[in-house]
């Protein structure tokens, strides 16, 4: 019976990974990755920068140009602006400009202190844009009070950045501010290729146990295996499967990483912090030591879980239909969980976001997210491991019966008709 059942599972296997859609599906996919990790240098490649440095000639006919050179040098911390003073007038400055410069005209005004006239060849990206902004505003405000015969000593006071000295008494501070950076960049982008490889196993579980059943070769293969073995040989294989994609994502990325390392001189850690931040691995070292190893097995067991109810689920279908109204539900249950984790942080100090952490299906996107946030902890994720486990005995122990009861069932009636009497079967 072991040489029927890896001879099912080396089938099944063959159908998912010997196929042409698999190796060209992951070509694409490999070229999608390198392509986003690598996507500063195709810019620049083509001709663009997303980084490229803006030079403002000032042409100052108010008497500001200091304060205005000095509020756009304190407020430009990645050094993206150059600032010169203009010694040529507005048209002769025009007739010449080139892409990557802007003119800015300062003229005084007896109402409103000071007007201003921003010149370009093309848009101007917004975030420099709002400097430029900034910097005429506070020079509008301490022309104004030049205007107002304020102290200079007051003037320079007014007119100088706000001294700020932090002091954060805990960690919790700092903390809280790197899972800022993790929730908001880093965790969806972790979470999403499971939640992909969770699609794609339900839907080849269930898709190649309807095609068994819709072309009636489940007759022949259920005469010479128990369904028990059938069921599992699926579940075997499809496993198998969504771990080789997700091994190959993450050498896709690695690849990435590498040819961007080659081409820019950038380590990976250095090209993760440009994306993602300031962000403070070492406040994170000891959270993400407890919580790779803790994802990784409630994903291997949600992965377990999936497979197994979208093949009780596919054994109850007798066409293409049916299997789409009995998939839905645990898409949906899927889409829930990974909007939920993206989300968590939301749920700030709630009951009811710990209490799903717990819930099966659920638990592999919730609880991982939940540790990071500090809203559980580690004993919490061994009990959703735990959960999980019992769940998937359950779900074996009841499933076993709905599926031999359902695998050679061909009826006529509703699916979800099929479905109730089954469970009570």
């Amino acid at each position: 019976m072991n040489k029927k059942f890896w001879y099912l599972t080396k089938v099944s296997l063959k159908k998912k990974i010997g196929s042409k859609w698999f190796v060209a599906t992951n070509i694409i996919l490999a070229l999608v990755i390198i392509a986003i990790i690598n996507i500063n240098s195709i810019v620049k490649f083509f001709g663009g920068d997303f980084s490229e440095n803006l030079t403002i000639y000032a042409i100052d006919n108010a008497g500001v140009y200091d304060v205005f050179k000095g509020t756009i040098e304190a407020l430009d911390e990645d050094n993206l602006l150059e600032i010169k003073r203009g010694e040529s007038s507005k048209e002769e400055l025009s007739k010449n400009l080139k892409d990557n410069e802007v003119i800015v005209v300062l003229n005084e005004d007896d109402k409103e202190y000071l007007k201003s006239e921003i010149i370009s060849n093309e848009t101007i990206d917004n975030g420099l844009y709002q400097i430029i902004i900034s910097s005429l505003n506070s020079s509008k405000s301490t022309l104004g009070m030049i205007k107002s015969n304020v102290n200079p000593e007051i003037l320079a006071s007014i007119s100088s950045p706000a001294k700020v000295e932090r002091t954060i008494l805990s960690d919790q501070g700092s903390v809280d501010e790197n899972m800022t950076i993790v929730m908001n960049s880093v965790f969806p982008t972790l979470i999403l290729p499971f939640f992909m490889l969770v699609v794609f196993l339900v839907q080849m579980v269930g898709g190649e146990i309807c095609e068994e059943k819709t072309t009636r070769s489940m007759e022949i293969i259920i005469s010479n295996v128990s369904p028990k073995m059938h069921l599992f040989s699926k579940v075997l294989a499809s496993n198998i499967f969504v771990i080789t994609q997700g091994a190959l994502l993450i050498v896709f990325a690695f690849i990435g990483l590498l040819i961007n390392k080659c081409v820019t001189g950038t380590s990976a850690l250095t090209l993760i912090s440009s994306l993602v931040g300031n962000l403070d691995l070492s406040i994170l070292k000891d959270k993400l030591l407890v919580l790779v190893p803790a994802a990784l097995i409630l994903m291997l067991l949600s992965f377990l879980a999936y497979a197994i109810l979208s093949g009780v689920l596919a054994s109850m279908t007798v066409n293409i239909e049916d299997f789409n109204q009995l998939q839905t539900p645990v898409m949906l249950i899927s889409v829930v969980g990974y909007y939920l984790s993206i989300s968590a942080s939301l749920f700030n100090g709630s009951i009811l976001i710990h209490v799903l952490s717990y819930v099966p299906f659920l638990s592999a996107f919730l609880s991982p997210t939940l540790y990071i946030i500090g809203e559980v902890s580690l004993l919490d994720i061994i009990i959703s491991i735990i959960v999980m486990i019992l769940f998937i005995y359950i779900l074996l122990k009841k499933g076993l019966k709905v599926y031999k009861n359902g695998i050679l069932n061909y009826s006529t009636d509703k699916v979800w008709d099929r479905f109730k009497k089954s469970i009570k079967n």
